[in-house]
């Protein structure tokens, strides 16, 4: 596989004709390292191309990469939900009584729809993002065609590796954690920017080849400026629907007698394009699958099902583009841990734990811990690249 140390646990992988590679990950699989010498080759890429240890192949660029590009933005760099992210609250307790926990996980399963459901009727419009630009809603369609059915979608999980737990910390309190996107409406803006970028790179004759699935849109084009206010949309309207699972939740946490009140939330996105000045030089930095640790920056880190999740500040290390992981990463592929784990060893993990779940059959094992990278081990090798404010244990799963 070849790489040689950069200190501190990172290796660096040179690549003909294009920037270095340099990667958190001990051994990245070969076909996250094929798609991550494509973005190392595009003529835009600045300086480096950056692998997190979570890392692991995605669509066109490698789920737990980090792009700098000058000039350019790529969709697909983005991903399909966008602005997908990890939200967190920290009530004022220190136990939560089994009784009660039961409770607020059927609360839970009411009053938030989880899979592909969605609300019957829209939901308290101010949680959706407030229209700014002049182009907004009018360039490609896509949000305008999309708004009704996305005021139905705010406050709802989806499905594969979305999930909410209850968790006790650390610290002592108990926190509450979910992992949800932008649902059907950053789905239908990327597909349709990708689609857009691929034809534009075509009549241009691209020196990027179609099959890198990399397809670009210059900053300086209205398609460019068209995408990039229709994705930060979708980077809000994310934001709003953790924001309104969060105060459902909290309504019930209140309802059912446990606390009145958090003392702490946090939001944050992994899949998304911000400029960015890294190294003297203004650049349009794309994480996939990976998350913003400037120097003092709290995060979030969740683990796989049944596995510790992090509360971490990041150490703003300049070399990963002040980034780290977004989670444990995937080891296997959904269709491979359904055909490969055993369900009730799955189930086991959890239940030897005392952790309440819904794991009920093979189609449940997706999103295994089994599936998944080991979460320890993912700390480890990003070391320089954040610091361990909390650990988190999960007490309840609830799998999208």
């Amino acid at each position: 596989m070849g790489g040689t140390n950069g200190g501190d646990g990172m290796k660096v992988f040179p690549v003909e004709d294009g920037v270095i590679i340099k990667s958190w990950c001990e051994s990245p699989e070969e076909g996250a390292l094929e798609q991550a010498r494509n973005l190392a080759r595009l003529p835009f890429a600045f300086r480096q191309v950056c692998l997190m240890p979570d890392v692991h192949q995605g669509y066109g660029m490698p789920i737990g990469g980090v792009l700098a590009a000058g000039g350019a933005v790529i969709p697909d760099a983005v991903g399909v939900d966008i602005a997908c992210g990890v939200a967190a609250m920290k009530l004022p307790i220190s136990e939560i009584p089994t009784d009660k926990l039961k409770k607020l996980m059927g609360y839970i399963r009411e009053r938030i729809p989880l899979g592909f459901n969605r609300h019957k009727e829209p939901q308290d419009s101010a949680y959706m993002p407030v229209r700014t630009c002049d182009f907004t809603m009018g360039s490609s369609g896509v949000i305008e065609d999309q708004w009704d059915q996305a005021l139905c979608q705010l406050g709802t999980l989806g499905g594969g590796n979305h999930f909410i737990e209850i968790q006790k910390g650390s610290d002592g309190y108990i926190w509450i954690m979910l992992h949800s996107g932008s649902r059907n409406l950053g789905k239908q803006v990327a597909d349709y920017w990708n689609k857009e970028a691929v034809e534009l790179n075509e009549r241009w004759h691209s020196a990027v080849p179609r099959e890198w699935q990399l397809a670009f849109l210059p900053l300086d084009s209205l398609e460019g400026e068209q995408y990039l206010d229709e994705m930060r949309f979708c980077v809000k309207f994310a934001e709003g629907n953790r924001r309104l699972m969060m105060d459902r939740i909290m309504d019930g946490v209140a309802e059912l007698g446990i606390a009145a009140k958090s003392l702490l939330r946090i939001d944050v996105a992994h899949n998304y394009a911000r400029m960015e000045n890294h190294f003297g030089k203004n650049v349009m930095v794309h994480r996939k699958g990976a998350t913003s640790a400037k120097m003092g920056e709290v995060g979030i880190i969740p683990g796989s099902q049944g596995t510790a999740s992090y509360i971490v500040e990041g150490k703003g290390n300049l070399e990963s583009f002040q980034s780290c992981s977004h989670g444990a990463g995937r080891r296997m592929g959904r269709k491979a841990a359904i055909r490969t784990l055993d369900l009730e060893t799955e189930k086991a993990r959890l239940d030897n734990q005392g952790i309440l779940h819904s794991i009920r059959g093979n189609q449940d094992l997706d999103e295994a811990a089994g599936a998944y990278k080991d979460i320890s081990v993912v700390m480890a090798e990003q070391s320089d690249l954040v610091d361990i404010l909390v650990e988190l244990h999960p007490l309840a799963v609830i799998k999208g």
